[in-house]
């Protein structure tokens, strides 16, 4: 590309509504994501007889299904951002390129 058409994408009113869309999604997930991570870890750090805490007669602990839950919570985080970058950003980027160019 030439630099004339990076300069009028950049100006582009598209390309700001993208760019903005794009990040305040990024840090939303990524906040809920450490938030999530970051406080299973304290609970591990500083609560430990809770996460210890049996269910029912077997022997799996109240942290397991916790720490899983941890990783289900990263699965639907991402897929949370590829579902809206394939339906909006994707549909921005392609209407974007075309006006621009």
């Amino acid at each position: 590309m030439s630099e004339s058409v990076v300069e009028r994408i950049q100006r582009h009113p598209k390309y700001r509504e993208l760019k903005r869309k794009r990040n305040a999604l990024g840090f939303t997930l990524t906040a809920l994501m450490l938030a999530v991570y970051y406080g299973f870890i304290a609970l591990i750090a500083f609560d430990k007889p809770f996460l210890a805490q049996p269910l029912g007669a077997g022997v799996t602990s109240l942290g397991v299904p916790i720490g899983m839950g941890v990783i289900v919570f990263t699965v639907v985080v991402t897929a949370i951002y590829v579902r809206k970058a394939n339906r909006e950003f994707d549909a921005l980027t392609q209407s974007l390129l075309k006006e621009a160019a």
